[in-house]
C-alpha cells in the first residue's frame, strides 16, 4: 500500500497569516485591546470599527474557505473550463471566490435592508456587533481546521460534528442578532422576520446548493 503524504504547509501559512492580522487589529486598530476587551467593548468606546470589520470579514472568509473546500465534492465543469494563462480554480479557489462574492452581495443587501426600513443609523452598530460574532466564529473555525488537517479522526463522524457546530452557530447568530441589548435590528417584529428569512436563511441555502450540488 502506497501512502500519499499530504502537504499542508499552505494551511499553516493561512492560519499564521490570519492570526497576525488579528494581532495587528487588536494592537493597532483596537488600541492594544485583548480579545476579551474587544468582545466586551461598547460601540461608543470603540475605534476603527469599519477597518476592523474588513479585516475580520477577510479572515472569516479565508478560514471558512479553507475548511469548506475540503468537503465540497467537485469544482463545476463551467468553472474549470474558465482558465487564465493555463491556470484554473481548484477547490479552495472556487470556494474562496464563491464565499467572497456571497458575503459581498449579502453585505450590500443588508445595507439596503437597513436603508429601506429607515434604520440606516443602526448599520454601524450592526456591523460592529456582527464583527464580534464573526471574530469568535473564525477562531472556532481555525481550531476545526487544525483538527481537520492535522489529526486523524473518522471522516464521517467528524462530518456530523462539523454540521452540528455550524447549525448551532447559525441558530445562535439569529438569537444573538434578534435579542441583542443594543437592538441592532429594526424594532418591529416583521422587519426582524424579513431579515432572518431573506438575508440569513435563503442566502445560506443558495450558497449550500452552489458548493455541494
Amino acid at each position: 500500500m502506497v501512502r500519499i503524504v499530504q502537504h499542508n504547509d499552505w494551511v499553516v501559512i493561512v492560519l499564521v497569516s490570519c492570526i497576525f492580522l488579528y494581532i495587528f487589529m487588536l494592537l493597532s486598530l483596537r488600541r492594544d485591546s485583548s480579545v476579551t476587551e474587544f468582545l466586551l467593548q461598547k460601540f461608543a468606546d470603540s475605534t476603527n470599527n469599519f477597518l476592523s470589520w474588513i479585516i475580520i470579514s477577510f479572515v472569516f472568509t479565508l478560514v471558512l474557505s479553507v475548511f469548506v473546500s475540503q468537503n465540497i465534492p467537485v469544482v463545476p465543469q463551467k468553472v474549470t473550463d474558465f482558465q487564465f494563462s493555463g491556470y484554473e480554480l481548484n477547490k479552495f479557489g472556487f470556494t474562496f471566490a464563491s464565499i467572497s462574492v456571497f458575503y459581498f452581495l449579502k453585505n450590500i443587501f443588508t445595507y439596503l435592508y437597513f436603508a429601506g426600513t429607515g434604520t440606516t443609523k443602526k448599520w454601524e452598530v450592526f456591523y460592529f456587533t456582527a464583527s464580534k460574532f464573526y471574530f469568535s466564529f473564525s477562531i472556532l473555525i481555525m481550531i476545526l481546521i487544525v483538527l481537520q488537517f492535522f489529526y486523524l479522526f473518522d471522516k464521517f463522524l467528524m462530518l456530523d460534528v462539523y454540521l452540528a457546530v455550524f447549525a448551532f452557530a447559525f441558530l445562535f447568530k439569529q438569537f444573538f442578532y434578534v435579542f441583542h441589548p443594543s437592538s441592532i435590528l429594526p424594532e418591529k417584529w416583521y422587519y426582524k422576520f424579513l431579515y432572518i428569512c431573506t438575508l440569513q436563511i435563503v442566502p445560506v441555502l443558495v450558497l449550500w446548493k452552489l458548493l455541494f450540488f
